[in-house]
């Protein structure tokens, strides 16, 4: 369903009433409780509202990874509660993350709540030490995310972890790990930033053109084709350049 000035009315009224809910969170949780509200109608800067400064997010700000996967889903998504996760700087967090919908259905934005629990979890370490135990009981995280004010950092973050995790560069990567780094970005809501090709582009030191190829045809071969275009994507771009080296 298009877009309305009605429906955009309804989104920021949501937005309006939550905004006074996000101060009282975190107050009653103190200094170890973030809470921060994205409006997803603009992902380069989502964040509309802040309380606490457990990640160091700011108004105006950008979503993280988590949130570029929530965009990549669409009215798919669905809240994710009480996961743990970590920042580049160790924190450890217990996280969750609840999408807003409007009365269509049609998700454009979450309410996310960061506490930080890495205390909790030496106390428990400490704790399980002295009583014989075996475990802190924090359960593990699921990884290191990005969490910045800048979706660049974002976006370079995610780019680099996954050339991380195959353990080679884009020279090293045959055609089909190239299709499949190209897939799993797109799964992560990467290229629903603007200019985000160009950036990724950037990063594994190919061709404009050569990204959006490799885009579009990561994209057929897992039946996302018909996907709204990102807002850089305006026309198919030419033929990669050979998978020898780089484009």
């Amino acid at each position: 369903m298009a877009d309305t000035p009605a429906l955009d009315a309804e989104r920021d009224a949501i937005v309006g009433a939550l905004r006074p809910v996000v101060a009282g969170i975190a107050a009653t949780f103190g200094p170890v409780c973030e809470v921060v509200l994205h409006d997803y109608r603009h992902p380069e800067k989502s964040v509309v509202a802040v309380a606490g400064a457990v990640t160091g997010r700011s108004v105006g700000g950008a979503m993280s990874e988590i949130g570029l996967r929530m965009l990549a889903r669409g009215d798919e998504a669905g809240d994710e509660l009480n996961y743990l996760t970590r920042t580049k700087g160790g924190q450890l967090l217990k996280s969750s993350t609840m999408v807003l919908r409007d009365s269509t259905g049609t998700v454009f934005g979450a309410l996310c709540v960061n506490v930080d629990v890495t205390a909790v979890q030496q106390a428990q370490a400490v704790l399980s030490g002295i009583g014989g135990g075996a475990g802190s009981g924090a359960g593990e995280a699921s990884g290191t995310t990005t969490f910045g004010n800048d979706i660049d950092s974002v976006v370079e973050s995610i780019v680099d972890a996954h050339q991380l995790r195959q353990s080679r560069t884009w020279v090293q990567l045959d055609r089909a790990q190239r299709l499949e780094l190209f897939r799993s970005l797109d799964e992560h809501g990467v290229f629903a930033v603007r200019r985000a090709v160009e950036q990724v582009a950037a990063r594994l030191g190919i061709s404009r053109a050569s990204a959006y190829t490799y885009l579009s045809q990561a994209r057929a071969a897992t039946g996302t084709a018909a996907r709204s275009r990102t807002p850089t994507e305006s026309a198919p771009a030419p033929a990669p350049a050979p998978d020898g080296g780089p484009a």
